[in-house]
């Protein structure tokens, strides 16, 4: 069971990926990979929000494994991320490479926190399991 509900999520996130993608491309068009960082930047952002919520909650952890690994996980992307750093690196945009790097790095470690903090602030009367988040 875990397997399909995980599978179908991945289908949504992959689905949402796509979706998103082209759309932030319509709209920017440079070799920058913007696309793959905003998308990454926001799906570190939700993570965040999500696994505080989620080890807060009284929800089944099916949940936390539908949502993190199937749809966040396959809404972002860790493969397309690296190869479009070696991109840059071969098209002879070391600059635009750190930065895309670094940015991917600091801002998704930095999104991730700021998700799991807002959530902890917002939502603070949660009905705990009886425990407390990491």
């Amino acid at each position: 069971m875990i397997y399909l509900v995980i599978g179908l999520a991945g289908v949504v996130g992959s689905v949402l990926r796509y979706i998103a993608g082209e759309g932030i491309k319509l709209h920017w068009m440079t070799p920058f990979p913007i696309d793959t960082l905003l998308i990454n930047l926001s799906g570190s952002f939700l993570l965040g929000m999500l696994y505080y919520y989620l080890t807060c909650s009284r929800l089944s952890p099916l949940w936390y494994k539908a949502i993190g690994t199937g749809l966040l996980g396959s809404f972002t992307t860790f493969s397309a991320f690296s190869m479009e750093t070696v991109v840059l690196l071969q098209q002879g945009l070391e600059m635009l490479a750190l930065l895309y790097f670094m940015t991917s790095l600091w801002g998704g470690l930095l999104l991730s926190s700021l998700g799991y903090y807002s959530v902890q602030h917002r939502w603070y009367r949660l009905p705990l399991k009886g425990k407390k988040p990491l």
